[in-house]
């Protein structure tokens, strides 16, 4: 949905669960003569950059206040992918970022840390995430909204993830980033392209996706089992060779949902349809549309 103003102009965008996340500016249809593609075309191009905008905030502002507070600050989609981005940092540096942050920016801080793997800082850090975790329990069971709520619990399912993550590598006696055991995990780095372009980077193993910037509302998250970031590794790596993937197994297993999971993650849309009875020639017809209109672009390439 979106909020429209008195004089129509379009203002902000909501989600299914009424998060409400504002335009970073206001899209006036009336400029587009009345021609509706045009006009959403502008609300898709203004909702990616409105996104990115609120990532960028959000992680100038991580360590600017407590991490409660800044829970409740953002949309879920951003605070869910800013931790997580926090978390692959945190792992690589010692516990002495949040002091130091204060005098030194955030970039500088990165590269002047020391690696927590390579310095066996892990036990440290892993305390560290079961107080996060100790704390958004707490904050789960206050007065909260139903939007903050959802919020909260998908960042519990990431947090425990995480925090399983840094045991195991713990355990393992990891000493190096680049042992199989930590590029093997799903990882989120604020990088800038060779056109001086800020973008969110989703890396695992030897696949890099930039992150889409599609907004898709404030959703919760798929618990991840040993066997749910073998599915991911696979997939990342299927679409690293320019692929794509069948998951196949017993009925309620958690196929389609592990599928939509890794698209929530790097924020690309995902169309789930079933060829069942509800399935019409209404219904399929889109799909087709669809297919026809990229073919009518792809004809026009020479290669």
């Amino acid at each position: 949905m979106l909020t429209f103003e008195e004089n129509l102009t379009i203002s902000a965008m909501i989600s299914a669960e009424q998060e409400e996340v504002a335009l970073i500016r206001r899209i006036d249809p009336n400029s587009a003569n009345g021609l509706v593609e045009l006009w959403l075309k502008d609300v898709e191009t203004t909702m990616l950059e409105s996104i990115h905008e609120q990532m960028r905030l959000a992680w100038e502002n991580y360590y600017k206040t407590t991490r409660i507070n800044w829970v409740l600050s953002w949309p879920g989609q951003v605070v869910q992918s800013i931790s997580c981005m926090a978390w692959t940092y945190e792992t690589n540096l010692t516990n002495l970022l949040p002091t130091v942050l204060g005098k030194l920016n955030l970039i500088a801080v990165l590269l002047s840390g020391r690696i927590a793997i390579e310095t066996n800082d892990l036990s440290n850090y892993l305390a560290k995430c079961v107080a996060q975790i100790s704390e958004l329990v707490y904050l789960v069971r206050t007065d909260l909204s139903s939007g903050e709520r959802i919020a909260i619990e998908a960042l519990i399912v990431l947090d425990v993830h995480d925090k399983d993550v840094v045991k195991y590598m713990l355990d393992e006696g990891v000493s190096s980033i680049a042992e199989f055991d930590w590029i093997s995990q799903l990882r989120y780095y604020w990088k800038v392209n060779d056109e001086n372009m800020e973008y969110v980077c989703v890396s695992m193993v030897v696949t890099d996706v930039k992150y889409g910037m599609e907004y898709l509302g404030n959703v919760p998250r798929l618990v991840v089992t040993p066997l749910t970031d073998r599915c991911y590794r696979t997939l990342m790596g299927a679409l690293k060779l320019y692929l794509g993937g069948a998951p196949e197994g017993p009925a309620g297993t958690g196929k389609t949902e592990t599928c939509k999971d890794l698209a929530k993650a790097v924020a690309k849309k995902c169309v789930v349809f079933n060829c069942s009875d509800g399935l019409d020639y209404k219904a399929l017809g889109k799909f087709f549309k669809v297919c026809i209109f990229f073919r009518n672009i792809f004809i026009r390439f020479k290669f």
